[in-house]
């Protein structure tokens, strides 16, 4: 019982920082915007970063399993705009 609430709670956290970490970044890039920095170069430099962070600390062989499950959400239409959630 009290290892399931461990798991609930520790999944609670995440999601709080999840949701913390997508404000901070939509702050990021809104000021990107304001300053006239295009959306590509925002994304582009974001993924780098993104990509070189996680290399360093779980080395390319994870990263490059990360990148082929992200391709599979891609082509699912997970990212899509105009997605319907069901």
């Amino acid at each position: 019982m009290i290892d399931l609430q461990s798991a609930e709670l520790d999944e609670m956290i995440q999601a709080e920082k999840k949701q913390v970490a997508f404000e901070y970044h939509n702050e990021a890039w809104a000021d990107g915007i304001s300053d006239g920095i295009e959306a590509e170069i925002l994304a582009e430099t974001a993924i780098a970063t993104a990509l070189t962070e996680l290399v360093r600390r779980h080395g390319e062989d994870d990263v490059l399993e990360m990148v082929e499950t992200l391709r599979q959400r891609i082509e699912y239409g997970e990212f899509r705009p105009d997605r319907i959630i069901q």
